[in-house]
């Protein structure tokens, strides 16, 4: 959302914060951010078109992630639509939920918005939708400490009404605190403008409202900076939350952080908040950013899936698994992390999880006779898998 007219930049540059040092998975995981991903999400959000909130694009926005996460094998049980009304208009927020293992009622919040009022809005928020979807993506089967919700919120650009709702009538209900919240972290417009200088995000943290939240959400506002030098080639700066998606939360006493652009785009609520003009590369180093940072908040294994591990359970080390070329144009390979997994199956889905084509541990699937388009690849060995995007062009 972020208005123009109320925007007051008090970005400071952040220092080094020896507290926090460099963990080896996290970087690992946070190097699994593929920029063909997120590419094909901003051009799959952008041809959506325009999603006024309550509006058939709205709802087939809702969809479409939704079906990500189903691609990325996320069950029924952990997808929740979150029905809300505002006046006449209805609309719908999407809550995905992986259980932490210690702390399984305490939960680390990534959220963004994804409906808009004027252009298909690729910047403002596609951006964000594609860098918390690959957020997902990595983290599936990451064991973390803590809960994780990933929430996808409508109704932000009439008024910030699908996070209201949810802070008001599900995190909280009837004055009582339903839900123990560790922190919220947003990300609005996070996408840039292309042909900007576009090397630096600027963290958000609390000043306003209630005092109490303030001092938590500047020590986690300086966690996810030094995250963000850590696990990405991004620089930082620290600027003030405000007009988005953690205000109703941080009204509740939650402690909320955040991620922004840092050189403005000026596209936002305009007809060229479009995918010619966002820039997906500074997208890319945003979602690693975010998969380093969202690892510390909900504390993530700290084990280091290398290939010399392989030799005690090789199925471990799936998640480095290669797939390639991509764009693949007649033969597709599949590079698994060692030799020693000999039992894999292979499968080839469209966007809406039909399955293509399905091979059982054959390394090299020949995919000449499919046509042109963007399908779903994934690798199963050992009850582990890994889904990934591939483009067919011939």
């Amino acid at each position: 959302m972020k208005k123009l007219t109320t925007f007051l930049c008090t970005a400071v540059a952040v220092g080094n914060l020896s507290a926090q040092t460099l963990v080896q998975a996290y970087k690992n995981r946070a190097d699994l951010v593929s920029q063909t991903n997120i590419t094909t999400n901003l051009q799959e959000f952008s041809n959506l078109g325009v999603k006024t909130t309550g509006s058939v694009n709205n709802t087939n926005a809702l969809t479409w992630i939704k079906n990500k996460y189903t691609s990325y094998g996320y069950s029924a049980s952990q997808i929740v639509e979150d029905p809300f009304t505002f006046g006449s208009t209805s609309s719908k927020n999407l809550v995905i939920t992986k259980t932490g293992t210690l702390y399984p009622d305490k939960y680390v919040i990534i959220c963004g918005h994804y409906d808009t009022i004027t252009g298909p809005g690729t910047n403002d928020n596609g951006s964000g939708t594609s860098v918390i979807l690959e957020v997902a993506r990595i983290l599936k089967d990451v064991p973390t400490e803590y809960s994780i919700k990933f929430i996808h919120f409508s109704g932000e650009e009439q008024g910030l009404y699908g996070s209201s709702h949810y802070a008001n009538s599900v995190a909280y209900q009837n004055g009582v605190k339903k839900l123990d919240i560790k922190l919220v972290f947003n990300l609005d417009q996070v996408g840039g403008k292309l042909g900007n200088t576009n090397t630096r995000i600027i963290c958000e943290r609390d000043t306003a409202g209630q005092s109490a939240n303030n001092a938590p959400s500047n020590t986690i506002t300086q966690q996810l900076a030094t995250c963000t030098t850590l696990y990405s080639p991004l620089q930082t700066s620290i600027s003030n939350a405000y007009s988005s998606d953690y205000m109703p939360f941080e009204q509740k006493g939650y402690v909320i952080t955040g991620f922004y652009e840092y050189t403005r785009s000026y596209t936002e609520h305009t007809v060229n908040d479009t995918f010619a003009n966002v820039d997906p590369v500074y997208v890319f180093k945003v979602g690693k950013a975010a998969v380093g940072a969202m690892q510390h908040f909900a504390t993530a294994s700290t084990t280091v899936t290398a290939i010399s591990s392989a030799k005690e359970n090789p199925v471990k080390t799936l998640e480095s698994a290669k797939i390639y070329p991509n764009p693949a144009r007649d033969i597709l390979t599949v590079e698994l992390p060692d030799p020693a997994i000999k039992d894999f199956s292979v499968e080839i889905t469209d966007l809406k999880g039909l399955s293509i084509l399905k091979k059982e541990n054959q390394a090299q699937i020949n995919i000449s006779h499919l046509n042109n388009g963007i399908y779903l690849c994934t690798v199963k060995a050992g009850g582990k898998s890994l889904t990934q995007k591939i483009i067919i062009e011939k």
